[in-house]
């Protein structure tokens, strides 16, 4: 068999957190084998390519990466100028993945990984073994081979939490599924906007992603007649709901909450706190009504568009010894440090490969996946995540505990308390009210700098 020195280190994923982790491990002078199941890098990010980040360049540009992509001519983008989606892809990471040559594959998903003959039962040799991977390719092959060590960065873009307020979809979610829409639409294109102009649409959330949504249908409200915004929040609206505002330390994203408190402030909408959903029914006329766990009704809707989190899809993961927190399905040690019903606004300690090790020897889940259900990731924690990870494999456990990041005051409320206590008890952040409460919404503009899915 192979010696695992000559195995190259498998990276799932060739995103943000994925690509930085390959150039790392490159500097490391071990070798990267990325697999991306899209037909090209950051297939993920390109799906919001409308949405701006609210990270400046500065801060989602990973230094080794640049190290990497300078000699190849590459100019590094204003680092004062927030990027959108697109532009994140197209003038880096995919300069990036070229960069990495034949190291990145497309059109390729993993299926499986596990311990080499041994599946997870089997303690005699674990750790000896190097691990297999099992893959289907976009021509419908398949496809085993053997690395050393893996480095899941595959993210949660593809498993959006369900509308349901107990985490899973809501009685007839799916029979709906022609008007539920779980990513923030892009009313530039416009097939989505006369999907929404002169309607009726129902945003249930409270996150960037969500406030991003609320300010676009808002500002389409102002534009075209019988538009109309209903949001829907689980809990009730407190001065913390929309995050640090002016003195939020990423200045983009502070406006984004600030975007969302002056569209409550104005006239174009309206919003049910409180409002837990439990099922999802169509009328005769074909349009849907939200019926909450206590009976209230939100009736008259022609879209729903669900903006309530991600989670990683651990599927191909289960004969591999993971150490995962029974809450957030993040890391056992990093779960206490990004736990949103006891973090609100604050700084997330940095972390590296200690606090994301797991009973598998060898096996680290980075960038969003790593977060579980935890909504607070931010590129440059991810990009410190891979350098501490880089560093563990490859036996400089000194560099790999070295905390090398300052991470900006978050400003951002993921949670706190107990669900269901007052507002007054949870410091002052997303309390819930008794009941539905309606209120009245306004427009905002179009063009604020937001991340979609909590990830800059």
């Amino acid at each position: 068999m192979t010696s695992d020195t000559a195995l190259p280190v498998l990276v799932i994923g060739a995103g943000p957190i994925g690509l930085a982790a390959a150039a790392h491990l490159l500097e490391r002078g071990l070798e990267p084998l990325v697999l991306e199941a899209g037909p090209s890098a950051a297939t993920a990010v390109r799906s919001w390519s409308h949405v701006r980040l609210f990270s400046p360049w500065a801060e989602v540009v990973d230094p080794v990466a640049e190290k990497l992509l300078t000699p190849t001519g590459w100019t590094r983008p204003d680092g004062a100028a927030y990027p959108t989606g697109g532009d994140w892809a197209e003038r880096y990471l995919q300069p990036l993945a070229d960069a990495l040559g034949d190291r990145v594959h497309y059109g390729v998903r993993v299926t499986g990984v596990a311990r080499a003959g041994r599946d997870r039962i089997v303690d005699a040799g674990r750790d000896e073994q190097p691990f297999t991977v099992h893959v289907t390719r976009a021509d419908g092959g398949e496809g085993r081979f053997l690395v050393r060590a893996v480095v899941d960065a595959s993210g949660t873009w593809s498993t959006p939490n369900p509308l349901g307020a107990d985490g899973l979809p809501a009685l007839g979610e799916r029979a709906a599924a022609d008007r539920v829409s779980y990513r923030v639409p892009d009313l530039a294109d416009p097939s989505v906007r006369a999907r929404y102009a002169g309607r009726r649409t129902a945003v249930v959330g409270t996150g960037a992603s969500a406030f991003t949504a609320l300010a676009h249908l808002a500002a389409l409200a102002k534009e075209e007649p019988g538009t109309h915004v209903v949001w829907v929040l689980r809990r009730g609206i407190t001065g913390s709901t929309f995050g640090g505002g002016s003195t939020d330390q990423l200045p983009a994203r502070g406006a984004l909450g600030l975007a969302a408190k002056a569209a409550v402030e104005g006239g174009h909408a309206s919003a049910l706190t409180g409002f837990r959903t439990a099922a999802v029914e169509r009328a005769a006329d074909g349009r849907l009504t939200l019926v909450s766990e206590d009976g209230h009704r939100a009736e008259g809707l022609d879209e729903i568009v669900v903006l309530t989190g991600l989670r990683p899809d651990l599927s191909f993961l289960t004969e591999l010894r993971l150490g995962l927190d029974d809450r957030l399905q993040a890391p056992v040690a990093l779960a206490p440090l990004i736990d949103p019903n006891q973090h609100s606004c604050g700084t997330v300690y940095p972390h590296g490969a200690n606090e994301l090790a797991h009973p598998e020897k060898d096996v680290h889940l980075v960038g969003m996946k790593s977060y579980g259900r935890a909504p607070t990731f931010l590129a440059m924690t991810g990009y410190e995540q891979v350098r501490s990870v880089a560093a563990a494999l490859a036996g400089d456990h000194e560099a790999a505990a070295r905390v090398e990041l300052t991470l900006p005051e978050t400003g951002v409320c993921g949670g706190a308390g107990l669900y269901d206590e007052p507002a007054g008890d949870q410091g002052g952040c997303c309390g819930s009210a008794a009941a539905p409460e309606p209120i009245t919404l306004g427009s905002a503009p179009v063009g604020g700098s937001c991340s979609a899915g909590g990830g800059c």
